[in-house]
């Protein structure tokens, strides 16, 4: 998280798209309204398109490191994006393009960055699917188990440098 002043906190998101899409902009805009601090990159931040994996990887490190409270990653289909954030340990990315999925990738799953379409999520659909996501202030606790299983397999596969 970061700091505003001296005892203000906002909470910062870090959104990453590889194009300029509709739903990416409003991801940073609605964020920013809702009272977020947010780190913008990739084509976001250069204006240009940029490849989906550094994109991905930049925004999965921060989120991982803890630089930020959650990531939003956007590609043409969602999939490249999910797929390479969720190379990076301790990274839970999900591709959510239905607020229903959103809300249950945090509910559920514990995830941490938001994975979304560029082709098919609109401006609106962002700004719901953004709201599902946020209305979860914490996972099911039935389901803590389930999230401690998945960190311990992360944790085992990472550990042994790629052996399966």
């Amino acid at each position: 998280m970061s700091r505003i002043g001296r005892d203000a906190v906002l909470p910062r998101a870090i959104v990453g798209s590889d194009d300029l899409y509709a739903c990416a902009r409003e991801a940073v805009e609605h964020l920013r309204r809702k009272g977020f601090e947010v780190v913008v990159v990739g084509a976001l931040k250069t204006g240009k398109p940029e490849p989906w994996p550094l994109v991905a990887r930049e925004v999965g490190l921060a989120v991982a490191r803890g630089e930020a409270d959650f990531g939003v990653v956007v590609c043409y289909t969602g999939t490249g994006v999910s797929i390479a954030a969720n190379k990076i340990p301790g990274v839970r990315a999900a591709l959510c393009n239905d607020p229903e999925t959103a809300r249950g990738a945090r509910l559920w799953n514990d995830a941490n960055v938001l994975a979304m379409s560029g082709r098919l999520v609109t401006d609106i659909l962002a700004r719901e699917i953004i709201d599902a996501w946020l209305s979860v202030k914490a996972p099911d606790t039935s389901e803590l188990e389930n999230i401690e299983r998945l960190k311990s397999i992360d944790e085992e596969f990472r550990s042994s440098k790629g052996r399966a």
